[in-house]
């Protein structure tokens, strides 16, 4: 049994944040991971993609951040639980709990801190002749390796972020990137959508709109997709890779059972210090909903921040939380 102050489901950027701040208040951390590496997301689906939105840090790469986040509570020395899934939640009588793991691992905590993003997820795949046969010989549903991609055809479909920032970032890397998109306006940032056009204004890359990909050609690896337009016509582009990206479909797995309040795959929290219906649970991050709730890493950061002060009676229920600036409290875990 492994024993500690709080154990965090999920080893993405706001549950190792999560831990800079327990590790301020002398709170002990454990955390838990399905993965195999820490980072979330962040390692698994778009380790090499540049992250725009992080305070003083006009972009970063998802691994470099990662990077940092571990350089920043190494100090705290926290426990990892990688490649394997919370399975259950035993409540103590004296109001702690042990999360139990799919591998038998048990951790004794005071408090349970949900940081798990997305929960568990798989990609949306879109409905495209082929696709499932050319999966891993010419389908990827994301990108951990944007050199693989090198000097090769590539087509993106899709009109979120994803597919706006990799369609921006592939441009210098790609022989020829094309970007399909069946709308005529896209749901990403503005900002990476006017880049996106500009590349196309450019002829640096093919943007073909009001169209998707409905077909896949190839003998053994993919050659060539088909694309369907609007009005029904058809071109057929010289393809090494597709990729689709349409989102994930999260799935909350056994925290659903949890008897926590959920509201469309996200567990519901009071924004007063992101505290779940029941008492000593916590979720943060992408997991979370509440009004006005935007999915940002930042955001996932202040989260941490105010809950970890709320965190402080449990573990430490006989002291005074006296709050102080980490410029004066003499923490320096560099």
């Amino acid at each position: 049994m492994i024993h500690t102050d709080i154990c965090i489901i999920g080893a993405g950027p706001v549950g190792l944040f999560a831990v800079f701040e327990a590790g301020l208040l002398k709170m002990r951390c454990h955390l838990i991971d399905a993965l195999p590496v820490v980072g979330g997301q962040l390692a698994e689906i778009y380790p090499q993609k540049p992250i725009y939105d992080i305070p003083g840090a006009p972009a970063i790469i998802a691994e470099d951040l990662v990077n940092n986040l571990m350089r920043q509570i190494e100090e705290f020395k926290p426990g990892f639980t990688l490649g394997e899934r919370v399975e259950a939640l035993e409540k103590q009588d004296d109001g702690s709990f042990i999360v139990r793991t799919n591998e038998g691992t048990g951790v004794h905590c005071q408090v349970v801190v949900i940081a798990a993003g997305l929960g568990s997820f798989e990609p949306r795949k879109p409905a495209v002749e082929q696709l499932e046969y050319f999966e891993g010989k010419g389908v990827h549903y994301m990108v951990k390796k944007p050199e693989q991609f090198r000097n090769r055809k590539v087509v993106l479909a899709g009109g979120g972020d994803s597919a706006l920032d990799w369609t921006i970032f592939l441009a210098d890397v790609a022989e020829r990137v094309t970007l399909v998109h069946r709308g005529d306006t896209f749901r990403g940032a503005p900002d990476s959508a006017e880049k996106v056009y500009e590349l196309a204004g450019k002829g640096k890359i093919d943007l073909i709109l009001q169209s998707q990909v409905n077909k896949l050609g190839g003998n053994g690896v993919l050659k060539e997709v088909s694309v369907l337009g609007n009005d029904k016509s058809l071109i057929t582009i010289p393809t090494d890779d597709f990729i689709p990206l349409f989102g994930l479909s999260p799935k909350l797995g056994p925290i659903a059972d949890w008897n926590l309040g959920v509201e469309k795959s996200a567990v519901v929290v009071d924004t007063f210090d992101y505290s779940t219906n029941v008492e000593r649970i916590y979720a943060i991050g992408d997991i979370n909903t509440y009004p006005g709730k935007l999915k940002l890493i930042l955001c996932g950061f202040h989260e941490a921040a105010i809950m970890m002060q709320s965190a402080f009676k449990y573990v430490y229920p006989d002291q005074k939380l006296s709050f102080k600036y980490t410029t004066v409290n003499g923490v320096n875990p560099f």
